[in-house]
């Protein structure tokens, strides 16, 4: 007995000092800490009840468990044991219950009469109401399939995680893309390409045995925000994927994604017929090569018998495709769309497409290929088409295809991991990003037609990786978060978003969220401030585009220059695609086009977009061109400073280890502004041939330093 004390103690320190590292994301489902809400809910739950014939309601049931034991603190009758799962009860409806079920799976459910308003709810669709039989008051969550419960559980969790009412409940989710994916670019060797947290978390070498926890809790995080569906290898793949050994890797992963609602879906390479299939050609017209992708399409079934289909990169940046055989994409597309038809299988065709032989500006060249293809692709063919015309800018204008194809539909491509942005370094919210670009207005059929609208899905480029807290930087996490819930409402606002990310993630407390949401709404337009104001774009370091490089010219082909994007002269800067340039604006609407026409009218945030403009232009603030250009600049650094200044506010109101990781990464930013604004403007100075700001902080080295600067080993991982 005397080593009875020293060793209870040791416990109690062990399990006290867990560190917050990030890893539970948005589910940490700690126990509230206002005691008057803990009280309502308390009041309000005092069981719960889950019928469960198939294994997305028993991974509901799990979910429902585990949050409510940990937010309230206790457990529930009827969570342990028999009573869970319902069995033996009927309809009966305990008072303070949360039922959830669909109306096949449960009685109770099935007893509420809910038919009306499960027929608005469709195939993945939830309704959340507050239900009273006979005198006694129950919670409930139901849908018309399993999945669509799952997504109700995860919805009543995140009420309860950001303290809402609960006490009348009329809730009714519908997700309005089908379509709600991630696409990783993960290698089969692990390496990410344009990777900032790790490794990928696929370990296709331990696969199909070994199935590391975090696959599950990655199904988790996807099925809380409504994705449903992965991508799990590079766009530009490797044909092995399609052998039987990495098949069977893959369905293992399937097996448990599907548990969460989540299809399975393989990037491919067009040449796989020769590289694994022994053909001498890819042609997609070749009956051999039809035959082929048929068997193979046959073959992935078997082993994964909801495979979602194929994503594809072809014809592009030196990936094999239809054109070099001299057939268009419509034709490469609709070969794999056939294979896949008999399955219910989708093919989705990236329009991230620029060719060095055609000597036209690179924000036309998709528009121009794909334009006369549209009504030319199977009905399972989505064109996956970026939200910029350029390449995941920190800035563009909304893509011209948006709306222009309406006999094709059309998937969104945004980009989660920061290839522009940082790295995983800069605190970037991408939501007012991507709500920019979801709520431009293409004018295709009249005023209030928005560019989500014209989709029918949604897919990202993953920013996780095998790193602790997945995506690097604490706060990257909320662009995860946010694709999922604007791919499933695309009329949630930035800061609402925000506002749930923040109240899961960090706290609740009032004070904190304003501060943080705050940071986190100006974070992106301060992003652009240090980095491209005014419309200035990819003049990122070459290849590896991390720091600045406007000066770089010495790439094999001009499109991969900064200088061709900003095309900066004595007279003035920026790149002429109005009707005097290279007219790209005529792939826009007229109305669309009118706006940004002229440089009186073009808004300052795309003006060196679409013109090229004197350096003593005057701008809508009174300021020269130069002095704007100055202004900018100088503003974000200051806005960083300004945010480092706010979440130092936070010290002692957040989790200590991730307060400290964000101050360091913080002052990474910092440092990195200072290095993008003195590099720029010195650069551009030397054409503009005016002074700095008076007053204004002096870059601390002359231009020569900027561009004697090298990254030979830069971070990301390819």
């Amino acid at each position: 007995m005397k080593n009875a004390l020293p060793i209870l103690f040791l416990i109690v320190c062990i399990g006290s000092s867990r560190a917050e590292d990030g890893y539970r994301l948005w589910l940490r489902y700690d126990k509230i800490g206002n005691s008057r809400l803990l009280q309502q809910y308390r009041n309000s739950i005092s069981s719960i009840r889950v019928d469960t014939p198939g294994a997305v309601l028993v991974a509901a049931r799990e979910e429902l468990l585990n949050g409510l034991q940990g937010l309230l603190g206790m457990s529930l009758p009827g969570m342990q044991g028999r009573a869970l799962s319902g069995t033996g009860e009927g309809s009966a409806i305990r008072e303070g219950c949360v039922l959830a079920g669909t109306s096949a799976s449960s009685p109770a459910i099935r007893s509420l009469h809910l038919e009306q308003e499960l027929a608005r709810a469709g195939q993945e669709g939830f309704i959340i109401l507050s239900v009273t039989r006979e005198g006694r008051h129950a919670i409930a969550i139901a849908a018309n399939t399993e999945a669509g419960v799952l997504y109700g559980v995860f919805h009543f969790l995140r009420l309860l995680q950001t303290g809402r009412d609960i006490r009348q409940l009329s809730i009714h989710e519908v997700p309005a893309l089908h379509y709600r994916m991630l696409d990783h670019w993960d290698n089969l060797n692990r390496i990410v390409e344009r990777g900032y947290a790790g490794l990928s978390i696929f370990n296709w070498h331990t696969l199909p045995l070994y199935i590391d926890k975090r696959y599950r809790d990655y199904a988790r995080a996807n099925a809380s925000i409504g994705i449903n569906g992965a991508v799990i290898n590079n766009v530009n793949a490797n044909a092995l994927v399609l052998t039987k050994e990495y098949l069977l890797k893959a369905a293992a992963l399937a097996n448990l994604f599907r548990t969460y609602g989540i299809r399975v879906y393989l990037s491919v390479k067009f040449s796989a017929p020769i590289e694994i299939g022994g053909l001498k050609t890819a042609d997609p017209l070749d009956p051999g090569v039809q035959a082929w992708w048929q068997q193979k399409a046959n073959e992935i079934y078997t082993y994964i018998p909801d495979f979602g289909g194929f994503l594809v990169k072809a014809s592009s940046e030196g990936q094999p495709g239809p054109q070099n055989y001299g057939r268009s994409h419509a034709d490469g597309a609709n070969l794999l769309a056939d294979a896949l038809a008999p399955h219910g299988g989708i093919v989705v065709w990236r329009a991230f497409v620029y060719s060095n032989e055609v000597p036209e500006d690179r924000a036309k060249q998709a528009y121009n290929e794909f334009k006369p293809l549209d009504g030319k692709f199977r009905s399972n063919v989505l064109v996956q088409v970026k939200n910029g015309p350029i390449d995941f800018q920190p800035r563009e204008p909304f893509h011209p295809l948006f709306g222009a194809l309406p006999g094709t539909p059309l998937m969104m491509e945004f980009q989660l991991t920061q290839e522009y942005l940082g790295f995983a370094t800069h605190l970037v919210y991408l939501a007012p990003l991507f709500k920019e670009c979801l709520d431009a207005d293409t004018w295709r059929k009249g005023k209030g037609t928005p560019v989500s609208s014209t989709i029918s899905g949604m897919a990202a480029v993953a920013n996780i990786g095998n790193e602790r807290n997945w995506c690097g930087h604490p706060f990257a996490q909320a662009n995860w978060y946010a694709l999922g819930r604007l791919a499933w409402d695309p009329g949630l606002s930035s800061a609402q978003i925000a506002d749930e990310w923040i109240r899961q993630t960090f706290t609740n407390e009032g004070a904190i969220v304003d501060t943080v949401k705050k940071m986190m709404l100006a974070s992106r337009e301060i992003t652009v401030d240090y980095m491209t104001p005014l419309g200035l774009h990819h003049i990122m370091g070459y290849n590896h585009h991390y720091g600045p490089a406007p000066w770089f010219n010495q790439a094999s082909r001009p499109d991969w220059n900064c200088t061709y994007y900003h095309k900066a002269d004595s007279t003035g800067i920026g790149f002429d695609r109005s009707s005097t340039g290279s007219n790209a604006l005529e792939q826009y609407a007229p109305e669309v086009r009118k706006e940004f026409e002229s440089v009186r009218d073009c808004p300052d945030r795309w003006l060196l977009w679409f013109h090229h403009v004197p350096w003593d232009h005057r701008m809508q603030s009174g300021r020269t061109l130069w002095n704007e250009l100055c202004y900018k600049y100088y503003a974000g650094v200051d806005s960083v400073r300004w945010m480092q200044k706010a979440w130092n506010s936070c010290k002692g109101k957040i989790d200590a280890e991730r307060w400290d990781q964000v101050r360091m990464l913080l002052a990474i930013q910092e440092r990195e502004a200072v290095w993008w604004r003195n590099a720029c403007l010195l650069y551009f100075q030397s054409f503009s041939g005016m002074p700095l700001p008076a007053g204004s902080e002096r870059p601390d080295h002359d231009l020569g330093h900027y561009e004697a600067l090298r990254f030979p080993i830069a971070a990301e991982n390819k």
